[in-house]
């Protein structure tokens, strides 16, 4: 697959994440989904859980409270209620 994703993460107080990357998994209220370069356009409410962002063998992950995904041809943004990423290890 050629390409990456435009793809872009915030907060009410900041950004948290703003990059271009392979792949994003977040949990949608319907169901968790993943967004690869080239997703067809849809907006969804988000539900608390995690969202995953995936870059070559880079994997980093942000624990979400609520929000909303827009995906369109520019990525994916989502607008998070809050949002703090992770630290593994």
């Amino acid at each position: 697959m050629a390409g990456k994703l435009n793809f872009s993460l915030v907060a009410p107080e900041r950004e948290i994440f703003a990059g271009s990357v392979d792949q994003v998994d977040a949990p949608g209220v319907e169901g968790d989904f993943g967004v690869l370069p080239g997703h067809a356009p849809f907006m969804t409410t988000l539900r608390e859980g995690v969202v995953t962002i995936y870059d070559g063998a880079v994997r980093r992950r942000f624990e979400v409270k609520g929000g909303f995904a827009d995906i369109n041809a520019q990525g994916l943004s989502i607008l998070a209620e809050e949002a703090s990423e992770i630290v593994e290890g």
